[in-house]
Protein backbone atom coordinates (compact mmCIF):
# COMPACT_ATOMS: atom_id res chain seq x y z
CA UNK A 1 0.00 0.00 0.00
CA UNK A 2 2.65 2.32 0.62
CA UNK A 3 4.55 1.85 -2.68
CA UNK A 4 1.01 3.26 -4.08
CA UNK A 5 1.23 6.06 -2.40
CA UNK A 6 4.98 6.63 -3.29
CA UNK A 7 3.99 5.96 -6.69
CA UNK A 8 0.68 8.59 -6.41
CA UNK A 9 3.01 11.50 -5.10
CA UNK A 10 5.59 10.79 -8.03
CA UNK A 11 2.44 11.16 -10.49
CA UNK A 12 1.13 13.92 -8.73
CA UNK A 13 4.45 15.95 -8.48
CA UNK A 14 4.92 15.11 -11.89
CA UNK A 15 1.29 17.02 -12.77
CA UNK A 16 2.42 19.92 -11.05
CA UNK A 17 5.64 20.22 -12.55
CA UNK A 18 4.01 19.92 -15.77
CA UNK A 19 1.16 22.83 -15.19
CA UNK A 20 4.34 25.24 -14.10
CA UNK A 21 3.17 27.95 -16.69
CA UNK A 22 -0.43 27.77 -15.57
CA UNK A 23 -0.52 27.47 -11.86
CA UNK A 24 2.16 30.30 -11.64
CA UNK A 25 4.50 28.26 -8.99
CA UNK A 26 8.42 27.35 -9.64
CA UNK A 27 8.58 24.07 -10.89
CA UNK A 28 11.55 23.72 -8.13
CA UNK A 29 8.58 23.99 -5.36
CA UNK A 30 6.85 20.79 -6.20
CA UNK A 31 9.74 18.96 -6.99
CA UNK A 32 11.21 19.60 -3.44
CA UNK A 33 8.18 19.00 -1.98
CA UNK A 34 8.10 15.53 -3.84
CA UNK A 35 11.34 14.28 -2.52
CA UNK A 36 10.46 15.50 0.68
CA UNK A 37 7.00 13.52 0.97
CA UNK A 38 8.37 9.99 -1.00
CA UNK A 39 11.29 10.08 1.57
CA UNK A 40 8.98 10.69 4.72
CA UNK A 41 7.17 7.80 3.41
CA UNK A 42 10.61 5.53 3.18
CA UNK A 43 11.81 6.49 6.69
CA UNK A 44 7.65 5.67 7.86
CA UNK A 45 8.15 1.74 6.80
CA UNK A 46 12.04 1.58 7.61
CA UNK A 47 13.60 -0.50 10.69
CA UNK A 48 14.92 2.44 12.07
CA UNK A 49 15.53 6.23 11.51
CA UNK A 50 19.16 6.09 11.55
CA UNK A 51 19.73 2.96 8.92
CA UNK A 52 17.28 5.15 6.26
CA UNK A 53 18.94 8.05 6.95
CA UNK A 54 22.35 6.58 5.80
CA UNK A 55 20.25 5.12 2.64
CA UNK A 56 19.38 8.98 2.22
CA UNK A 57 22.34 10.27 2.59
CA UNK A 58 24.24 7.87 0.20
CA UNK A 59 21.92 8.83 -2.57
CA UNK A 60 22.56 12.48 -1.48
CA UNK A 61 26.28 12.09 -2.08
CA UNK A 62 25.52 10.80 -5.44
CA UNK A 63 23.15 13.48 -6.19
CA UNK A 64 25.73 15.80 -5.15
CA UNK A 65 28.44 15.31 -7.26
CA UNK A 66 25.76 15.96 -10.37
CA UNK A 67 25.06 19.09 -8.84
CA UNK A 68 28.42 20.43 -7.73
CA UNK A 69 29.07 19.51 -11.68
CA UNK A 70 26.14 21.53 -13.03
CA UNK A 71 26.94 24.07 -10.48
CA UNK A 72 30.52 24.30 -11.72
CA UNK A 73 30.00 24.06 -15.75
CA UNK A 74 27.52 26.83 -15.17
CA UNK A 75 29.46 29.17 -13.13
CA UNK A 76 32.54 28.52 -15.87
CA UNK A 77 30.01 29.40 -18.98
CA UNK A 78 28.63 32.64 -16.77
CA UNK A 79 32.25 33.73 -16.76
CA UNK A 80 32.97 33.63 -20.32
CA UNK A 81 29.99 35.05 -21.01
CA UNK A 82 30.45 38.19 -18.22
CA UNK A 83 33.96 38.32 -20.42
CA UNK A 84 32.33 38.29 -23.85
CA UNK A 85 33.88 35.11 -24.77
CA UNK A 86 31.30 33.79 -27.21
CA UNK A 87 31.83 36.69 -29.12
CA UNK A 88 34.89 35.03 -30.39
CA UNK A 89 32.81 32.18 -31.62
CA UNK A 90 29.77 34.32 -32.81
CA UNK A 91 31.79 36.13 -34.78
CA UNK A 92 33.51 33.59 -37.05
CA UNK A 93 29.39 32.61 -37.92
CA UNK A 94 28.71 34.85 -40.03
CA UNK A 95 25.27 32.93 -41.73
CA UNK A 96 21.84 34.96 -41.48
CA UNK A 97 19.95 31.93 -42.65
CA UNK A 98 18.05 30.33 -40.30
CA UNK A 99 18.51 26.53 -41.59
CA UNK A 100 22.30 26.87 -41.92
CA UNK A 101 22.82 27.92 -38.19
CA UNK A 102 20.46 25.12 -37.00
CA UNK A 103 22.72 22.40 -39.15
CA UNK A 104 25.98 24.49 -37.60
CA UNK A 105 24.61 23.94 -34.23
CA UNK A 106 23.41 20.33 -34.72
CA UNK A 107 26.74 19.34 -35.42
CA UNK A 108 28.86 20.95 -33.00
CA UNK A 109 26.70 20.04 -30.54
CA UNK A 110 26.76 16.37 -30.96
CA UNK A 111 30.43 16.31 -31.22
CA UNK A 112 31.33 18.14 -28.79
CA UNK A 113 29.03 15.89 -26.81
CA UNK A 114 31.04 12.94 -27.40
CA UNK A 115 34.05 15.02 -26.40
CA UNK A 116 32.69 16.56 -22.85
CA UNK A 117 29.03 15.30 -22.08
CA UNK A 118 25.95 15.52 -22.44
CA UNK A 119 25.05 18.11 -19.40
CA UNK A 120 28.34 20.55 -20.14
CA UNK A 121 27.65 20.51 -23.98
CA UNK A 122 23.95 21.58 -23.94
CA UNK A 123 25.06 24.12 -21.23
CA UNK A 124 27.64 25.44 -23.31
CA UNK A 125 25.81 25.50 -26.84
CA UNK A 126 22.38 27.25 -25.29
CA UNK A 127 24.32 30.26 -23.72
CA UNK A 128 25.94 30.32 -27.40
CA UNK A 129 22.23 30.27 -29.53
CA UNK A 130 21.52 33.47 -27.12
CA UNK A 131 24.44 35.25 -27.94
CA UNK A 132 23.19 35.23 -31.97
CA UNK A 133 19.46 34.80 -31.45
CA UNK A 134 16.71 37.56 -30.47
CA UNK A 135 13.60 35.64 -31.26
CA UNK A 136 12.92 33.89 -28.05
CA UNK A 137 10.26 31.02 -30.03
CA UNK A 138 13.52 30.50 -32.68
CA UNK A 139 15.42 30.34 -29.53
CA UNK A 140 13.96 27.62 -27.46
CA UNK A 141 13.48 25.60 -31.22
CA UNK A 142 17.34 25.77 -31.33
CA UNK A 143 17.45 24.97 -27.59
CA UNK A 144 15.17 21.85 -28.21
CA UNK A 145 17.66 20.66 -30.90
CA UNK A 146 20.06 21.25 -28.41
CA UNK A 147 18.93 18.63 -26.11
CA UNK A 148 18.43 16.24 -28.96
CA UNK A 149 22.02 16.67 -30.18
CA UNK A 150 23.42 16.16 -26.83
CA UNK A 151 22.13 13.43 -25.81
CA UNK A 152 22.54 11.53 -29.27
CA UNK A 153 25.95 12.91 -29.30
CA UNK A 154 26.73 11.60 -25.93
CA UNK A 155 25.49 7.96 -26.19
CA UNK A 156 27.91 6.91 -28.78
CA UNK A 157 30.97 7.99 -26.34
CA UNK A 158 32.03 6.33 -23.16
CA UNK A 159 32.83 9.68 -21.58
CA UNK A 160 29.81 11.80 -23.39
CA UNK A 161 26.71 9.95 -21.30
CA UNK A 162 26.40 9.17 -17.76
CA UNK A 163 24.65 5.74 -18.40
CA UNK A 164 27.36 4.98 -21.32
CA UNK A 165 29.88 5.71 -18.57
CA UNK A 166 28.50 3.24 -16.17
CA UNK A 167 28.25 0.20 -18.94
CA UNK A 168 31.77 0.96 -19.57
CA UNK A 169 33.51 0.80 -16.33
CA UNK A 170 30.97 -2.25 -15.48
CA UNK A 171 32.30 -3.83 -18.28
CA UNK A 172 29.18 -4.48 -20.09
CA UNK A 173 30.86 -2.45 -23.30
CA UNK A 174 34.06 -1.44 -24.50
CA UNK A 175 35.12 2.00 -25.62
CA UNK A 176 36.20 1.77 -29.63
CA UNK A 177 33.13 -1.03 -29.94
CA UNK A 178 30.81 1.29 -28.62
CA UNK A 179 31.64 3.82 -30.65
CA UNK A 180 32.09 1.54 -33.89
CA UNK A 181 27.98 0.04 -32.68
CA UNK A 182 26.67 3.33 -31.84
CA UNK A 183 27.81 6.23 -33.72
CA UNK A 184 25.43 5.60 -37.04
CA UNK A 185 22.57 5.50 -34.77
CA UNK A 186 23.32 8.25 -32.91
CA UNK A 187 23.84 10.27 -35.98
CA UNK A 188 20.52 9.05 -37.19
CA UNK A 189 18.44 10.00 -33.79
CA UNK A 190 20.03 13.67 -34.30
CA UNK A 191 19.55 13.99 -37.92
CA UNK A 192 15.95 13.70 -38.51
CA UNK A 193 15.04 16.06 -36.21
CA UNK A 194 17.61 18.52 -37.36
CA UNK A 195 16.65 18.18 -41.62
CA UNK A 196 12.99 18.54 -40.16
CA UNK A 197 13.93 21.25 -38.11
CA UNK A 198 15.66 23.27 -40.97
CA UNK A 199 12.87 22.49 -43.52
CA UNK A 200 10.84 24.57 -41.28
CA UNK A 201 13.10 27.53 -41.14
CA UNK A 202 13.76 27.28 -45.09
CA UNK A 203 14.78 30.08 -46.48
CA UNK A 204 13.96 32.60 -43.23
CA UNK A 205 16.31 34.72 -42.04
CA UNK A 206 17.64 36.24 -38.30
CA UNK A 207 19.00 39.81 -36.98
CA UNK A 208 21.97 39.14 -35.19
CA UNK A 209 22.05 40.09 -31.81
CA UNK A 210 24.56 42.98 -30.88
CA UNK A 211 27.47 41.84 -29.25
CA UNK A 212 27.59 41.28 -25.20
CA UNK A 213 29.75 44.21 -24.32
CA UNK A 214 32.04 42.29 -21.57
CA UNK A 215 35.51 43.30 -20.99
CA UNK A 216 38.39 43.62 -24.29
CA UNK A 217 38.17 41.71 -26.92
CA UNK A 218 41.87 40.42 -25.89
CA UNK A 219 40.34 39.24 -22.20
CA UNK A 220 37.21 37.68 -23.93
CA UNK A 221 39.35 35.29 -25.98
CA UNK A 222 41.93 34.76 -23.20
CA UNK A 223 38.60 33.85 -21.05
CA UNK A 224 37.12 31.44 -23.79
CA UNK A 225 40.31 29.78 -24.29
CA UNK A 226 40.70 29.06 -20.65
CA UNK A 227 37.24 27.90 -19.83
CA UNK A 228 36.86 25.62 -22.67
CA UNK A 229 39.96 23.98 -21.96
CA UNK A 230 38.52 24.15 -18.34
CA UNK A 231 35.76 21.82 -19.55
CA UNK A 232 37.68 19.22 -21.46
CA UNK A 233 40.24 19.21 -18.53
CA UNK A 234 37.32 17.22 -16.40
CA UNK A 235 36.95 14.19 -18.61
CA UNK A 236 41.04 14.50 -18.86
CA UNK A 237 41.18 14.56 -15.40
CA UNK A 238 38.57 11.61 -14.56
CA UNK A 239 40.60 9.27 -16.79
CA UNK A 240 43.56 9.95 -15.14
CA UNK A 241 42.93 10.50 -11.54
CA UNK A 242 39.81 7.65 -11.54
CA UNK A 243 38.22 10.55 -9.49
CA UNK A 244 34.52 11.22 -9.71
CA UNK A 245 33.67 14.52 -12.80
CA UNK A 246 32.58 16.66 -10.41
CA UNK A 247 35.64 16.82 -8.41
CA UNK A 248 37.62 17.78 -11.81
CA UNK A 249 34.91 20.60 -12.60
CA UNK A 250 35.58 22.48 -9.37
CA UNK A 251 39.37 22.45 -9.73
CA UNK A 252 38.50 23.58 -13.19
CA UNK A 253 36.76 26.50 -10.99
CA UNK A 254 38.73 27.18 -8.55
CA UNK A 255 41.82 27.61 -11.13
CA UNK A 256 38.97 30.08 -13.67
CA UNK A 257 38.48 32.08 -10.61
CA UNK A 258 42.48 32.18 -10.05
CA UNK A 259 43.14 33.43 -13.33
CA UNK A 260 40.38 36.15 -13.30
CA UNK A 261 40.96 37.55 -9.82
CA UNK A 262 44.45 38.04 -11.28
CA UNK A 263 43.67 39.32 -14.23
CA UNK A 264 41.24 42.35 -12.58
CA UNK A 265 44.06 42.65 -9.73
CA UNK A 266 44.96 46.15 -10.51
CA UNK A 267 41.16 47.08 -11.30
CA UNK A 268 39.06 49.39 -9.77
CA UNK A 269 37.02 47.21 -6.75
CA UNK A 270 33.14 48.01 -9.50
CA UNK A 271 35.22 46.36 -12.48
CA UNK A 272 36.42 43.53 -10.34
CA UNK A 273 33.20 42.91 -9.03
CA UNK A 274 31.09 42.86 -12.38
CA UNK A 275 33.71 40.24 -13.97
CA UNK A 276 34.15 38.04 -10.74
CA UNK A 277 33.28 34.26 -9.95
CA UNK A 278 31.11 35.58 -7.40
CA UNK A 279 28.96 37.85 -9.68
CA UNK A 280 28.64 34.78 -12.42
CA UNK A 281 27.47 32.76 -9.01
CA UNK A 282 24.76 34.96 -8.67
CA UNK A 283 23.76 34.70 -12.14
CA UNK A 284 23.07 31.21 -12.51
CA UNK A 285 20.02 29.82 -12.10
CA UNK A 286 19.98 28.68 -8.39
CA UNK A 287 16.15 27.31 -8.63
CA UNK A 288 16.86 25.30 -11.61
CA UNK A 289 19.44 23.33 -9.75
CA UNK A 290 16.86 22.66 -6.45
CA UNK A 291 14.51 21.31 -9.02
CA UNK A 292 17.08 18.93 -10.63
CA UNK A 293 17.81 18.20 -6.30
CA UNK A 294 14.05 17.50 -5.89
CA UNK A 295 13.66 15.46 -9.02
CA UNK A 296 16.88 13.33 -8.89
CA UNK A 297 15.54 12.75 -4.84
CA UNK A 298 12.44 11.49 -5.75
CA UNK A 299 13.43 8.57 -8.06
CA UNK A 300 16.37 7.73 -5.50
CA UNK A 301 13.04 7.28 -3.69
CA UNK A 302 11.46 5.20 -6.20
CA UNK A 303 14.51 2.86 -6.61
CA UNK A 304 14.39 2.24 -3.37
CA UNK A 305 11.35 1.03 -2.80
CA UNK A 306 11.94 -1.21 -6.16
CA UNK A 307 9.48 0.35 -8.42
CA UNK A 308 11.92 0.51 -11.09
CA UNK A 309 13.52 -2.92 -10.58
CA UNK A 310 9.95 -4.06 -10.52
CA UNK A 311 9.50 -2.25 -13.79
CA UNK A 312 12.24 -3.43 -15.87
CA UNK A 313 11.42 -7.04 -13.88
CA UNK A 314 7.99 -7.06 -15.47
CA UNK A 315 9.17 -5.75 -18.50
CA UNK A 316 11.45 -8.15 -19.17
CA UNK A 317 8.87 -11.23 -18.26
CA UNK A 318 6.36 -10.20 -20.67
CA UNK A 319 8.53 -9.04 -23.52
CA UNK A 320 10.81 -11.57 -24.02
CA UNK A 321 12.88 -10.16 -26.81
CA UNK A 322 15.98 -7.73 -26.23
CA UNK A 323 15.39 -4.80 -28.18
CA UNK A 324 11.29 -4.93 -27.12
CA UNK A 325 13.02 -4.42 -23.49
CA UNK A 326 15.72 -1.77 -24.34
CA UNK A 327 12.94 0.13 -26.88
CA UNK A 328 10.74 0.06 -23.46
CA UNK A 329 13.31 1.33 -21.36
CA UNK A 330 14.27 4.05 -23.48
CA UNK A 331 10.94 5.37 -23.80
CA UNK A 332 10.55 4.68 -19.95
CA UNK A 333 13.96 6.64 -19.71
CA UNK A 334 11.78 9.97 -20.80
CA UNK A 335 10.09 9.70 -17.38
CA UNK A 336 12.19 8.93 -14.80
CA UNK A 337 16.13 9.20 -14.40
CA UNK A 338 17.83 6.79 -16.65
CA UNK A 339 20.94 5.93 -14.19
CA UNK A 340 18.60 3.92 -11.98
CA UNK A 341 17.03 2.30 -15.26
CA UNK A 342 20.15 0.81 -16.55
CA UNK A 343 21.49 0.23 -12.52
CA UNK A 344 18.67 -1.83 -12.11
CA UNK A 345 19.16 -3.78 -15.27
CA UNK A 346 23.24 -4.24 -15.11
CA UNK A 347 21.53 -5.79 -11.57
CA UNK A 348 19.21 -7.91 -13.61
CA UNK A 349 21.94 -9.40 -15.81
CA UNK A 350 24.94 -10.19 -15.74
CA UNK A 351 28.10 -11.13 -17.86
CA UNK A 352 27.18 -14.81 -17.94
CA UNK A 353 23.60 -13.95 -19.48
CA UNK A 354 24.67 -10.86 -21.64
CA UNK A 355 28.91 -10.42 -22.35
CA UNK A 356 30.82 -7.96 -22.67
CA UNK A 357 29.41 -6.16 -26.22
CA UNK A 358 26.68 -7.97 -26.39
CA UNK A 359 24.02 -6.44 -28.90
CA UNK A 360 21.81 -5.75 -25.52
CA UNK A 361 24.44 -3.54 -23.79
CA UNK A 362 25.12 -1.38 -26.97
CA UNK A 363 21.23 -0.57 -27.44
CA UNK A 364 20.48 -0.47 -23.93
CA UNK A 365 23.13 2.45 -24.06
CA UNK A 366 22.12 4.15 -27.23
CA UNK A 367 17.85 4.04 -25.83
CA UNK A 368 18.30 5.43 -22.51
CA UNK A 369 20.80 7.51 -23.31
CA UNK A 370 18.56 9.06 -26.31
CA UNK A 371 14.93 8.56 -24.84
CA UNK A 372 15.31 11.31 -22.52
CA UNK A 373 15.13 13.55 -24.10
CA UNK A 374 11.63 13.32 -25.48
CA UNK A 375 10.40 15.11 -22.35
CA UNK A 376 12.28 17.60 -21.05
CA UNK A 377 12.91 16.72 -17.44
CA UNK A 378 13.85 13.05 -19.00
CA UNK A 379 17.65 14.06 -19.04
CA UNK A 380 20.56 15.86 -17.24
CA UNK A 381 20.78 18.13 -20.37
CA UNK A 382 17.24 19.16 -20.59
CA UNK A 383 17.12 20.28 -16.83
CA UNK A 384 20.10 22.29 -17.66
CA UNK A 385 18.32 24.15 -20.81
CA UNK A 386 15.01 24.20 -18.85
CA UNK A 387 16.27 26.75 -16.60
CA UNK A 388 18.39 28.79 -18.83
CA UNK A 389 16.07 29.23 -21.44
CA UNK A 390 13.17 29.09 -19.18
CA UNK A 391 11.25 26.31 -20.97
CA UNK A 392 8.17 25.17 -20.10
CA UNK A 393 7.44 21.41 -19.85
CA UNK A 394 4.15 21.81 -21.99
CA UNK A 395 5.64 23.81 -24.52
CA UNK A 396 8.19 21.14 -24.91
CA UNK A 397 5.91 18.42 -24.81
CA UNK A 398 4.32 20.15 -27.62
CA UNK A 399 7.13 21.63 -29.87
CA UNK A 400 10.29 19.05 -29.91
CA UNK A 401 9.06 15.97 -28.06
CA UNK A 402 7.26 14.32 -31.03
CA UNK A 403 10.87 15.29 -33.04
CA UNK A 404 12.69 13.24 -30.01
CA UNK A 405 10.43 10.75 -30.62
CA UNK A 406 11.12 10.52 -34.66
CA UNK A 407 14.60 10.53 -34.40
CA UNK A 408 14.54 7.60 -31.33
CA UNK A 409 12.81 5.74 -33.86
CA UNK A 410 15.06 6.24 -36.65
CA UNK A 411 18.13 5.67 -34.08
CA UNK A 412 16.07 2.21 -32.94
CA UNK A 413 15.67 1.08 -36.61
CA UNK A 414 18.86 2.03 -37.35
CA UNK A 415 20.76 0.11 -35.02
CA UNK A 416 18.73 -3.28 -35.48
CA UNK A 417 18.69 -2.81 -39.40
CA UNK A 418 22.57 -2.89 -38.55
CA UNK A 419 22.46 -5.61 -36.43
CA UNK A 420 20.97 -7.36 -38.90
CA UNK A 421 23.30 -6.70 -41.77
CA UNK A 422 26.38 -7.79 -39.41
CA UNK A 423 25.48 -10.80 -38.25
Amino acid sequence: MIIFFVVLIFILGYFLIALEHSIHINKAAPALMMAVLCWLLYFLQGNSPEASYEVLLLHLGDISSILFFLLGAMTIVEMIDLHGGFNAITDRITTNNKSVLLLIVSVLTFFLSALLDNLTTAIVMVSLISRLLSERNDKMLFAGLVIIAANSGGAWSPIGDVTTTMLWIGNQITAVNIVRMLILPSIMVCLVPTVILMWRFKGKKFERKNAQAGGNSLEGKVILALGLLSLIFVPVFKAITHMPPFMGMLFSLGVMWVATSLMHFRKDPEIKQRYSVAYALQKIDTPGILFFLGILLSVAALQEFNVLKTLAIFMADKLQDEFLIGTMLGLLSAVVDNVPLVAATQGMYDLSVYPTDHYFWEFLALTTGTGGSMIIIGSAAGVAVMGLQNISFMWYLKKISLLALLGFAAGVITYIAQYYILH
